[in-house]
Parts: structure tokens; C-alpha cells; sequence
């Protein structure tokens, strides 16, 4: 399981741990993922999904999955983001 958000597409950055000697070496600064149930108003349906904290609150801030993945970019979405992402526009278009 890759440690990549599954709605904004963040993944592990690199950098360096610099000690007080100011010697230099490599680490890996990972993303804040969190494994959360969110709710589909449209289709009814709660999705479990691999989140960081930063998505989190954006979803709430638009108002809810299916506001959040309207406006999302699909380069940035997962596969499993995407499948619902378009499972909510059919489900509106029927409506």
C-alpha cells in the first residue's frame, strides 16, 4: 500500500535531517494519511478512503465528498477516487 492521498495525490517528499554540527543526511518527510469513511450525499453510499489531514479539511470546507471531487483534477485523484467521482456525476445526471 503506497503512502499516496488518494484524492489530492500527495506522496513522501526527500530532504535532509540537519544536525546542530550541520551534518547533512537524507530522510523521507511522509504525508499525514489517515484512513477515513466519508459519505456520499448524492449517491447514499459511505467510501472508505486513504486521506491526508490537509484533504480532510478541504472536503469539509467544500462542503463534502461529492463538492470536493466536482472541482478535483482527475490527474489527482486514485483510481477508486475517480470510479466514484463519476458514479456521482452519473447519479446527478439522473437526477
Amino acid at each position: 500500500m503506497s503512502r499516496v492521498c488518494e484524492l489530492t495525490g500527495k506522496g513522501p517528499m526527500s530532504g535532509n535531517t540537519v544536525s546542530h554540527a550541520n551534518n547533512k543526511s537524507r530522510r523521507r518527510f511522509l504525508p499525514n494519511l489517515n484512513e477515513v469513511t466519508l459519505i456520499s450525499d448524492v449517491l447514499g453510499q459511505s467510501f472508505k478512503l486513504r486521506v491526508t489531514a490537509a484533504a480532510l479539511r478541504s472536503v469539509d470546507h467544500r462542503g463534502g465528498l461529492d463538492a470536493y471531487l466536482a472541482k478535483a483534477k482527475d490527474e489527482e485523484l486514485s483510481a477508486a477516487a475517480l470510479k466514484i467521482k463519476k458514479d456521482i456525476a452519473k447519479a446527478q445526471a439522473a437526477a
